[in-house]
């Protein structure tokens, strides 16, 4: 049997950023996917904005890693030449009813210490964004969009060049501990065509929405340290013809999401979404991407509060993605949840629960706070 330092489940985002991680700290790594390709699931399916940090809790992880990672991004695709736009984003207050919640955000974002962030006036908006309907407006300038399949293949190759090896079509069937609370590592039985045994001294699940799931194929996990998944799609409408913003454009968020707002592709091109469909669904394999396109009538609604000129019919139905949630609808939003041995009492294994957005912004910085968690550990 080969016995490795490492695996990690799930090959999005941010498993190729963990991996990527533990391969540079010199831990012979093995990447289990069981896709054909990396990053084919939520981390192709989202809008690639590169968050600031605005929305979140003061002293939550969402917080730190997303202003942390958003640092951590620029610097390293500027460096790895991968490709971004730093468009900046309005968020926009349509009506004097929503002052209050504009100055909250204003004031989360400056506790989250979220840089090149300020309040402008509807005529400062109107100046940036002629089209735009507002009573005010937050500019954040380190918003932006990352070509993520581009970044996705960096982190890859940066792994491999470590001495990393991805596994494809080879999902994670059973992991049982060696020795007492898993002191000497862990046995898995690894699907796929062909099918087979290694050890390892550490376990990281990144499996994304499929986290829960995995976390179920852990032998001696106690199940109620397993948070139930729950499945939040959210669909995409592209604008057809020139987009008239040069900024991302974002209402107050919405419970579950962040509002109907528009993003710009590294093209320029429009899109509006995500909008928040809860599924009534137990598993990810019962997700049907298909987007509804009679959605589309409220996003109409939606986006006309701060583009009144949105013609009938522009809109069409694109893509759509669902959130890694481990809260229920009307829960109020939930942490990013690194699950490790000092919560479940198995040393070396570490289950990432609730990765949903800013997950593509905090990658970097993920992958780092995981190496620190296991240094103090032991």
């Amino acid at each position: 049997m080969e016995h490795v330092d490492c695996v990690v489940v799930g090959a999005g985002v941010i498993g190729l950023a963990v991996a990527r991680e533990m391969a540079l700290q010199g831990r012979e790594t093995i990447l289990l996917e069981r896709e054909n390709a990396f990053g084919t699931i939520s981390s192709a399916r989202n809008s690639e904005v590169i968050h600031a940090g605005i929305y979140y809790p003061k002293d939550s992880l969402k917080a730190k890693l997303c202003v942390e990672g958003n640092r951590l991004l620029y610097e390293y695709c500027r460096d790895h030449q991968v490709a971004t736009q730093r468009y900046g984003k309005l968020i926009v207050a349509t009506d004097p009813s929503q002052m209050n919640d504009l100055q909250a955000l204003l004031y989360k974002a400056q506790n989250n210490g979220v840089p090149e962030i300020k309040m402008i006036t509807e005529q400062e908006a109107k100046s940036l964004e002629p089209k735009l309907q507002c009573v005010a407006a937050l500019l954040s300038g380190s918003t932006g969009i990352v070509d993520s399949h581009a970044y996705m293949l960096s982190l890859l190759g940066g792994f491999e060049d470590a001495g990393g090896m991805v596994a494809y079509q080879s999902p994670l069937m059973n992991a049982k501990p060696i020795g007492d609370q898993a002191r000497n590592g862990y046995v898995l039985t690894i699907g796929g065509a062909d099918g087979m045994q290694i050890s390892t001294k550490l376990l990281i699940n990144c499996a994304g929405m499929s986290a829960p799931a995995v976390a179920q194929k852990i032998e001696g996990l106690q199940r109620e340290n397993i948070p139930k998944a729950y499945f939040a799609k959210g669909n995409y409408f592209s604008l057809s013809g020139k987009s008239p913003f040069n900024h991302l454009i974002y209402p107050i968020p919405e419970p579950g999401g962040l509002g109907v707002h528009l993003t710009l592709d590294m093209a320029g091109q429009a899109k509006f979404g995500p909008d928040v469909e809860w599924l009534d669904i137990e598993r990810e394999e019962q997700i049907d991407y298909t987007v509804n396109p009679k959605r589309g009538d409220g996003f109409y609604e939606a986006v006309r509060r701060y583009w009144p000129e949105l013609k009938d019919g522009s809109l069409q139905a694109d893509y759509s993605g669902v959130r890694a949630k481990i809260v229920p609808p009307n829960a109020p939003a939930g942490d990013f949840c690194f699950d490790g041995p000092q919560d479940h009492g198995l040393e070396g294994l570490y289950n990432l629960y609730g990765f949903e957005s800013p997950g593509l912004t905090s990658s970097l910085a993920i992958a780092k706070y995981l190496e620190s968690q296991m240094k103090s550990a032991y």
